[in-house]
C-alpha cells in the first residue's frame, strides 16, 4: 500500500524539483527585458500619438507654422514608427499600439476647436518630446536588448532636434510650456 502512495509523491517531487530549477532562470529573463519592453511600448505609442496629432494639426491649426510643424511630425514619425515596429518585431515584442493614455490625449485634440488648437497642441507636443527624449536617453544608457539600445541611441539626436523645433514653434504661437521648462531645469540640476 505504501508503494502506491510513494510513486505519485516521487513524480510530484520530480516535477517540483524541475520547476524550481527552471523558475530562477525564467524569473530572471523577464526582469531583464521589462524596461526594454516598457521602452518599446511607450516609444512606439508616443510615435503613433505624434503622427495622429500631426495629422490633426494639418487640418485644425490656424497658424501656418503649426500646420507646417504638424506636417513634419507626420513625415518624421511615419518613418520612426516603422523603425520602432521593426525593432519590436526583431526583439520579439508585440506590435506597437497606442496606449490608453495616448489615446485619451488624441481624443481630446480630435474634439478641440480650431480657436484653441494651436497653443494647446504645441504645449502638448513640447511635453511629449521632453518625455520622449528622457525615455530614449534612459534606454540608450541602460537598455539590455542591444538592438533597442542601439536604436534609441541612433534616434535620440533626431528627437532632440524635434524637441527644439517644437519649443521654437510653441514660442511663436505663445503656447505655455513653463511646466516643460521647469521640468528641464529640474532634470539638468540632478
Amino acid at each position: 500500500m505504501q508503494i502506491k502512495f510513494l510513486a505519485p509523491a516521487a513524480v510530484t517531487g520530480l516535477l517540483l524539483s524541475g520547476a524550481v530549477g527552471v523558475a530562477p532562470a525564467a524569473a530572471q529573463q523577464p526582469a531583464i527585458s521589462v524596461n526594454d519592453s516598457s521602452f518599446i511600448q511607450s516609444a512606439a505609442s508616443m510615435g503613433l500619438l505624434q503622427a495622429k496629432l500631426g495629422q490633426l494639426a494639418e487640418k485644425k491649426a490656424s497658424a501656418a507654422s503649426v500646420k507646417e510643424f504638424g506636417k513634419r511630425m507626420v513625415a518624421d514619425y511615419s518613418k520612426a514608427n516603422q523603425e520602432l515596429a521593426a525593432a519590436a518585431k526583431q526583439a520579439a515584442f508585440p506590435a506597437p499600439v497606442m496606449l490608453r493614455q495616448h489615446k485619451l490625449i488624441a481624443e481630446r485634440f480630435v474634439g478641440m476647436g480650431k480657436g484653441s488648437f494651436d497653443k494647446n497642441y504645441m504645449a502638448e507636443v513640447v511635453r511629449q518630446h521632453d518625455e520622449q527624449v528622457r525615455l530614449f536617453k534612459q534606454e540608450s544608457e541602460s537598455g539590455k536588448v542591444v538592438s533597442l539600445k542601439e536604436l534609441a541611441t541612433k534616434m535620440l539626436p533626431e528627437l532632440e532636434q524635434r524637441q527644439s523645433l517644437a519649443a521654437e514653434t510653441a514660442a511663436m504661437v505663445g503656447a505655455d510650456v513653463t511646466a516643460s521648462s521647469s521640468e528641464k531645469a529640474a532634470a539638468t540640476s540632478n
